[in-house]
């Protein structure tokens, strides 16, 4: 398998694999290469869950979200999710528990996601970065089970760490 970088730009490089099936042929993919991430569902004591609403240019709209965020190099999966809880939110967290991780969109990158859950939260300030527009969104889970149903989110990190966690952690 051959590997020629196309691109390196400041959180990810675009690749160009070529490799062999096993029929002989010779296949060429462009490839995204991401440092992996985390994702985090945010759980207040009360039972409800800080959304955030963030706009993202890539589509041009506003869309409902989990925290998530790329993880810096050296960084461990779980120092990124304090830090992006924070960042994003200003909630820090007495506890994360992993659910699971995950491949973002293996179709086009190699981004792998680690999935958490943070509780015991108390807030503060959020510290964006320069440009996001985020704000927060607390939601019941009822209402976020509906936020899904109807399509309000359409975000497939939210989706998949809202139903990872309302089938395996909220029902035990």
């Amino acid at each position: 398998m051959d590997h020629e970088p196309l691109s390196q730009f400041h959180r990810f490089t675009v690749e160009r694999v070529t490799y062999r099936t096993e029929r002989g042929e010779t296949i060429s993919r462009d490839v995204v290469r991401h440092p992996g991430s985390v994702a985090i569902v945010p759980m207040l004591d009360d039972g409800r869950v800080c959304l955030i609403k963030n706009y993202r240019i890539s589509v041009g709209e506003t869309l409902i979200e989990i925290p998530a965020g790329t993880l810096q190099p050296n960084e461990t999966p779980l120092a990124c999710a304090r830090r992006e809880l924070i960042e994003e939110t200003g909630y820090r967290a007495a506890k994360f528990d992993q659910l699971t991780a995950f491949y973002a969109a293996p179709g086009i990158l190699d981004e792998f996601m680690h999935l958490f859950v943070a509780s015991g939260l108390r807030g503060g300030d959020p510290a964006r970065e320069p440009g996001e527009q985020i704000e927060n969104h607390i939601v019941t889970i009822d209402e976020a089970k509906s936020l899904i149903s109807d399509g309000r989110i359409r975000d497939a990190k939210t989706m998949v760490g809202l139903l990872i966690y309302l089938q395996f952690v909220s029902q035990n």
